[in-house]
């Protein structure tokens, strides 16, 4: 659509000053007036002002005014506000979903609804035999790839806005630091440009967000694929057409398949329901590490430096490429191996006893379990996914360790006895247990000791202080007195 020239502009394109006017407001006109009138500051090399077109050209935009129309509606789309948050939610939605239904994305059947709910029902009873902790309950959901876009996209949020946050404040630091020397001009000179960077920042983060959840849309089983629950209440979910697409790359019967990783999905379900703090400790990690996140300022302005602002693309590309200068402090290096070893605990657990419930039905089990394993340690589209809205890279080689620890607890100890680990954070295996899982239980003892005699050296304690125990009152870990 073409636009008539401003009358008060014209020497402008109009979708140039409407464009401005909509992203700057009360600015728009004075920094107008500074582009014609060449009083912006800028120079070229033989010191001459730069007027508009040696900007647009430099600028890389087109001087088709078709052409320039559809590019400057494009950024003003992108920078149009959806809130005050770090990331355009609106953005990243509509592209979430249009990456789902690229190939198509069919509106899940009542057959296949029936054949996810029968595979829950078997596999929750196949686990009541593996592991001491209850079904997860819910309900149980099968989902389009778009309804797992929609249902998942609240812990996307959570995710993802501490270090799209980080990443705002420092674009709008740059710009700041470098309006004197570039524009020849104070930062209260820019009003409402920190904005607009902001706003961009915010594009580019909606972007990446939109496009790594519809692309994983293609890949997921269900809603704990990578490892964190993506639910924020219980229940269990299956994708069926990628259960399907994932059975025919295989010698398996598809109905095996699905009870296979329905069993891995309400292990999940019940481990995420049933450990309370489990939830808020792995969310926890990921957004302490998110929120630590140090930005390489000269790698930032080197990447921003050699962009077509044009592009959003090339934008995209340049900030989540090296930009990030990732586990630089100790509180992060502290966030990042819990995280680590959690994940790989929730792993390792799952994949345990997922095997044992399935060993005595299903005749495939092993080739499964280790077509899973494989997935995981090959760093598919979970990890990726990770790695591209937190920043975070994951080491899945320790989900194996994790596995042969469980397994190692349940053979020496009894099936309840791995599960009654997770009653509570301090009971957890440590980095140090994976490396070393045959002395697991020698350093549990040891720690067990050690706590019994700072009980006994705390009682003794207040005893002299005349704060012991009374009459028929046990001392810590001690009989309650007849």
């Amino acid at each position: 659509m073409s636009h008539s020239p401003d009358p008060d502009r014209p020497d402008l394109p109009p979708e140039f000053v409407e464009m401005l006017r909509s992203l700057l407001g009360p600015d728009a006109d004075r920094v107008l007036e500074e582009m014609t009138s060449g009083d912006l500051g800028l120079t070229g090399p033989d010191g001459t002002p730069v007027d508009l077109q040696q900007l647009v050209a430099a600028a890389g935009l087109p001087k088709d005014p078709a052409a320039l129309g559809q590019v400057l509606h494009q950024i003003k789309r992108m920078l149009a506000t959806s809130g005050d948050g770090p990331v355009n939610w609106d953005l990243a939605h509509d592209l979430a979903r249009q990456a789902a239904v690229a190939e198509g994305d069919p509106v899940v059947t009542d057959a296949q609804r029936r054949a996810v709910t029968s595979a829950f029902s078997v596999a929750e009873l196949w686990l009541d035999t593996a592991t001491r902790l209850p079904p997860g309950g819910g309900p149980v959901r099968a989902w389009s790839r778009s309804e797992w876009v929609e249902s998942t996209s609240g812990t996307w949020r959570n995710l993802t806005e501490p270090v799209a946050g980080s990443v705002a404040d420092a674009l709008a630091d740059l710009l700041a630091s470098q309006a004197p020397d570039v524009l020849g001009a104070g930062p209260g000179d820019l009003a409402g440009a920190g904005q607009m960077m902001r706003q961009l920042g915010g594009a580019v983060f909606g972007m990446q967000v939109g496009q790594a959840a519809g692309t994983l849309s293609h890949d997921v089983f269900g809603s704990t694929d990578i490892g964190l629950p993506l639910l924020e209440g219980p229940g269990t979910a299956l994708v069926p057409r990628n259960v399907t697409a994932f059975a025919a790359g295989l010698d398996v019967p598809e109905d095996e398949v699905r009870i296979f990783l329905a069993l891995r999905e309400g292990a999940h379900g019940r481990l995420f329901t049933h450990v309370g703090w489990l939830r808020a400790h792995l969310l926890g990690a990921v957004q302490a590490y998110a929120r630590g996140i140090a930005i390489d300022m000269d790698s930032l302005e080197e990447a921003l430096g050699s962009v077509d602002p044009t592009d959003p693309t090339a934008l995209q590309e340049a900030l989540s490429g090296g930009v990030f200068a990732l586990g630089t402090t100790p509180d992060q290096q502290a966030a990042l191996a819990r995280l680590e070893t959690a994940l790989a605990l929730v792993e390792g657990w799952v994949d345990e006893v997922t095997a044992a419930a399935a060993a005595p039905h299903l005749p495939h089990t092993t080739a499964l379990r280790e077509m899973m394993r494989r997935r995981r340690a090959a760093g598919g589209p979970a990890e990726a996914t990770f790695a591209t809205l937190v920043g975070l890279e994951l080491r899945p080689r320790r989900s194996r360790d994790a596995a042969r620890l469980w397994a190692l607890i349940a053979d020496e100890r009894g099936p309840d006895a791995r599960d009654e680990v997770w009653e509570h954070p301090d009971l957890m295996p440590t980095a140090e247990d994976l490396d070393d899982p045959t002395g697991y239980a020698r350093r549990r003892a040891e720690a067990v000791d050690e706590h019994a005699d700072l009980d006994r050296a705390l009682a003794e304690i207040l005893a002299e202080d005349g704060e012991g125990p009374g009459d028929g009152e046990a001392a810590p870990g001690g009989p309650t007195s007849p």
